[in-house]
């Protein structure tokens, strides 16, 4: 009984594997062939590059890679450094109020980000940083999923070890860098592909919030590439979104293992 169990269990994982990578799959057919062979699989079809070099000269993709990785990259950056902050502060300094205020923080994440879009854009605009790279992360600097992964993290850290860091004059920064960030370095990584994936394919408030191409991300870009007032090319829109995911692709593709065993020992599921 258990052998047949295993046996059900291993196909529906590798039916669902399939039926989540098949639209990539057919992305990557059509973009390698002309528009006659993008709805028949043909495996003499010839392949060509011809959609790559059109989709690369229709839409700035360079420009929007360049904005999607600065805008990932900051916010993932004011994250760590408020998350560890904030961790810190809940799992090891007692003062009134905290069990409180870490309470408000676990509420945030029932609070769906949509909710807040119209509440998010009239602040940023009242601070002039609309069509700014400010203008996409500011919303998303307080995550309150990191700042919950930390404080569990850092409450497993032994206090001796805080005590020994103290007894040879380390400061309440040092502390935190010296032990507690290496020490919480799988919950860090989690919590880095977490908000990269997030940030990378975010659509609804970028959308709002720029106007240009000087601060576009990816996600806005492909969707002013595809829309069918541009002329629907299933070839070249297939190209557009290869070249859309090929950098956060091979990124876990390269560390897939880290990645793994990261929510592993974090408990991410």
């Amino acid at each position: 009984m258990e052998k047949i169990r295993k046996i059900v269990m291993t196909v529906c994982a590798w039916f669902l594997g399939l039926l989540w990578i098949f639209p990539l799959l057919y992305a990557l057919w059509a973009a390698f062939h002309s528009g006659e062979y993008a709805t028949r699989f043909a495996f003499d079809a010839p392949i060509t590059f011809d959609n790559f070099r059109t989709a690369w000269n229709q839409a700035p993709f360079l420009r929007y890679m360049i904005n999607t990785m600065v805008i990932t990259l900051m916010i993932l950056a004011v994250q760590l450094v408020l998350c560890t902050m904030a961790g810190y502060a809940l799992a090891r300094i007692r003062f009134k109020g905290r069990s409180l205020l870490f309470g408000l923080i676990l509420m945030q994440l029932m609070v769906v980000p949509e909710i807040l879009i119209v509440e998010n854009y009239q602040t940023v605009a009242s601070l002039g940083l609309v069509d700014t790279y400010l203008s996409v992360g500011l919303p998303y600097f307080a995550s309150a999923l990191g700042i919950f992964l930390l404080r569990q993290t850092f409450m497993t850290v032994p206090q001796e070890l805080e005590n020994a860091a103290r007894i040879e004059g380390c400061s309440r920064l040092q502390i935190i860098w010296k032990v507690y960030v290496p020490l919480a370095q799988p919950t860090y990584l989690a919590f880095s592909l977490v908000s990269i994936s997030y940030h990378w394919n975010n659509f609804l408030w970028p959308l709002v919030t720029t106007n240009t191409e000087n601060s576009r991300p990816l996600t806005v870009g492909m969707a002013i590439f595809g829309a069918p007032e541009s002329g629907v090319d299933w070839p070249v829109i297939s190209a557009g979104t290869l070249i859309s995911v090929s950098l956060l692709l091979v990124v876990f593709l390269v560390f897939q293992r880290q990645f793994v065993q990261s929510f592993m020992s974090t408990g991410i599921k």
